[in-house]
């Protein structure tokens, strides 16, 4: 019974640590569009949308990731044998992908809320796609685990990221035509 409570609270704190890292890296992308606008707009732009990532970042996001990592160690050492499935080494790599890309989050985040813009809004708009990429790929190898082939699973999630890039592309070739 105590696994089930800990596995719910474990997917409650993963979903919240996912919409964290979503919602950042897009207050990323208006964070950067407001350093292009003039005054006063940009520094009114500027210091809510800070504001807004600041209490997203520490309030939402560090919370939920230390919180799903917290219980999914904790899941993990009631069935230490789920560490020998080759699935949840795959997914394990995944969550070491997820939370290198968090600490990146938290790079960008503190150059953004020093007024640091090393990067375009484009260059965030695809760095948002790493999360989407993780979660697909987690949630689709935890559901199947013991049914897809390896291969069949790789190419799904190459296809998936080509698609999502192709995405990009059309979304980015709206946006510069409705600029016009």
């Amino acid at each position: 019974m105590l696994y089930n409570y800990l596995k719910a609270l474990h997917l409650i704190f993963v979903i919240t640590w996912f919409a964290g890292l979503f919602y950042i890296v897009r207050l990323f992308v208006y964070q950067i569009e407001a350093q292009l606008k003039p005054a006063p707009e940009k520094e009114i732009l500027g210091k809510h949308l800070k504001i807004m990532a600041k209490r997203l970042w520490y309030i939402i996001t560090w919370p939920s990731m230390i919180l799903a990592v917290g219980f999914g160690i904790w899941l993990l050492s009631i069935r230490v044998v789920l560490i020998t499935d080759t699935w949840m080494q795959v997914k394990l790599g995944f969550v070491l992908f997820l939370i290198i890309y968090h600490f990146i989050c938290h790079k960008y985040f503190k150059q953004l809320q020093n007024d640091i813009v090393k990067h375009s809004s484009n260059y965030m708009r695809l760095f948002n796609e790493g999360a989407t990429i993780v979660l697909f790929a987690v949630v689709f190898l935890v559901n199947f685990r013991y049914s897809i082939d390896w291969v069949y699973g790789t190419v799904g999630l190459l296809l998936f990221a080509l698609l999502l890039m192709a995405g990009f592309k059309i979304y980015k070739q709206i946006r510069e035509r409705n600029k016009q």
